[in-house]
């Protein structure tokens, strides 16, 4: 069988120490699960598909209900968003996806509720308290179809003008377990392959491609139908048989709400200056 995940959890077996220089562990979160999976080398990553780094897995209720502990989780996802950033430096935030498909506008949705601040230093008294505030930049670069330009070369191009010190890039994921649509999301720091898990990949967003930290983070809100198909079965869907891409009923309010989450969480990571009071006022 050949299952199609973005989920690196969902590539580990039940026995978490199945496969050398791979290890596994998980705590609690605030109103979610939090996995944590730590791959020493390309070669151990090879034996599940991934490359080498850290990969953080939140599963919590479904997102597109909005979630009693909404506070608490943003400050949970910022947590861990800045374990692996540089505490100083620009932050350059990208967008990946289509807003014009639902499924795939999870990137540019959230992109327009990050407070961008890169500009206000040049545009704000020196003495001013808001003139201290980390620099961010955000932008939605559209897709190939839309633009003729790789997203990548999009994303070098900003990189070696306004030389951030770490790029975040959101997007939407496939997974391989329903259960785990508009309830999961993952954040790395391995960087990410645009449009992997819908066989659609493109050139890659990486520490390796960029040149700086890049931090992936990404919901997953499709899945694929012999995907479904070969887990409740547990037998491989003939190669002959037309495959479809699923997604939730309430994918629209899944989007919104999602991208609210994700957004705040990089505000309250990059930008703490402001109250989550204040956020709401601003998006």
């Amino acid at each position: 069988m050949s299952i199609r995940t973005d989920l690196a959890v969902e590539k580990m077996p039940s026995n978490a120490t199945a496969y050398p220089g791979i290890f596994q562990n998980k705590r609690d979160g605030a109103g979610c699960d939090i996995t944590e999976i730590v791959i020493e080398s390309d070669e151990a990553g090879a034996q599940i598909g991934k490359g080498k780094g850290r990969y953080i897995t939140i599963e919590t209720h479904n997102l597109s209900e909005h979630p009693e502990e909404f506070d608490e989780m943003t400050e949970s996802i910022a947590k861990e968003i800045s374990a692996l950033s540089p505490p100083d430096g620009d932050v350059l935030i990208i967008g990946l996806g289509n807003n014009d498909i639902t499924p795939d506008a999870l990137g540019p949705q959230t992109i327009n509720r990050v407070v961008a601040t890169r500009h206000l230093n040049s545009e704000l008294p020196k003495d001013s308290e808001l003139s201290s505030l980390r620099p961010v930049s955000a932008i939605a670069p559209g897709v190939l179809g839309q633009t003729g330009i790789e997203v990548a070369e999009i994303t070098k191009a900003v990189c070696d003008k306004i030389k951030p010190s770490v790029v975040v890039v959101i997007d939407a994921l496939a997974c391989s377990d329903i259960n785990r649509l508009g309830t999961t999301v993952q954040i790395s720091d391995v960087g990410i392959s645009p449009g992997s898990g819908v066989n659609n990949s493109r050139k890659e967003l990486s520490p390796k491609t960029l040149g700086v930290p890049v931090i992936a983070i990404g919901v997953p809100t499709v899945v694929d139908m012999h995907t479904i198909a070969e887990n409740i079965t547990g037998k491989a869907v003939s190669e002959d048989m037309p495959n479809m891409m699923v997604t939730p009923r309430d994918v629209d309010k899944l989007i919104e709400r999602t991208a609210k989450l994700v957004a705040f969480s990089l505000n309250r990571c990059f930008v703490p200056y402001f109250s989550l009071e204040e956020l709401n006022a601003m998006s």
